[in-house]
This record gives structure tokens, sequence and C-alpha cells, in this order.
């Protein structure tokens, strides 16, 4: 039972893994907030969340959520969770790069400079920006998918995940920050 939860958890959340990770890799480009600020003097986002990378990164969300769909019949009997329906397939993606956008508007209403860790947030932001999504847009597939013990696997194993992986990306160069 546990190891089928776990499964369910990373295969229902890899559209929603994978977006943040190609941002950076695709990023650059225009920053959403085009350099403005608020009140605070501080910037509303920052040069990291840009255009392209929320687009490339929902983009691969959802291409990864089809691959997926095509190998469900093959793997059906290890992984118990039904296709992604398309609205599923964008508001995970989209949702995950939405979590993480609202955790950098967060971070500089603090005063925290980009890269600078949030612990909590930053492990977390597009885990909740997904599921919310998804909740909202495709509700009968999130009730079915995400059960309770599902959302707990994904909340204890995305830190661990997201730990490992950025400090992967920061021992090959790809991030400033191991975190």
């Amino acid at each position: 039972m546990v190891v089928e939860t776990v499964v369910v958890a990373i295969w229902a959340m890899l559209p929603a893994y994978i977006p943040n990770n190609v941002a950076v890799l695709a990023g650059g480009g225009r920053p959403i907030d085009d350099g403005r600020t608020l009140d605070d003097g501080r910037r509303v986002l920052g040069d990291g969340k840009t255009w392209r990378g929320t687009a490339v990164g929902t983009a691969a969300g959802v291409a990864v959520a089809l691959v997926l769909n095509r190998l469900h019949p093959f793997v059906s009997g290890v992984v118990v969770a039904d296709p992604f329906p398309i609205a599923a397939a964008v508001s995970l993606a989209f949702g995950a790069m939405l979590g993480d956008i609202a955790a950098s508007f967060l971070k500089r209403r603090t005063g925290l400079e980009r890269g600078a860790a949030f612990p909590g947030i930053d492990q977390l932001d597009f885990v909740a920006g997904a599921l919310l999504s998804t909740a909202v847009v495709a509700t009968g597939w999130f009730l079915d998918t995400f059960t309770l013990p599902v959302v707990v696997a994904i909340v204890v194993l995305t830190p661990l995940l997201h730990v490992l992986t950025n400090a992967l990306a920061y021992a090959v160069g790809l991030k400033d920050e191991p975190w």
C-alpha cells in the first residue's frame, strides 16, 4: 500500500515536478514583471521569472503528462491512477509555475533576493500551486487521484526530491546556489 501510494504520488506529480526545472534551462528573456517595482521599491518578481521560462516549463509539463498517458496502458498494473485529462495536465504544469511565481512575489515582499533560501516555501510552492489549480480546473480527476495518503506522500517526498535535484543542478553548474 505504501509503495503504491508513493508510485501514484510521483506519477501524478511528474507534470508539476518538471516545469520549474525546464524553466531554469529555457529561461531568460523578458521578465514577467518587466522590471517593475512596487511601492516598497522592490521588484514585483525579479529577472528569474520570465515569459519564456513559464511558457516552456508549462509546455514541458504538459508534454510529460501526454507521454505518461501513452505509457499508462503498459504500467496500469503498477500505477493505479487514471490517465491525465488535458485540463489536469495543463493545470498541474501551469499551476506549478504559478506557485513558484507566487513564492517569488513573497520573497521580494520579505526582502529576500533572487536565489535566497526560503525554507518550506521553496520546496512546496509549486506543489501548492499545482494542487490548487488542478483541484479547481480538473476537480473530478483531482479527487480521484489525490487522496489524503497521496497528498501526504507528496508533501513528505517533494522536499527530499527538491533538495536532491537542486544539489545535483548546483553540482553540474546549472544553479548558482544549492537550494
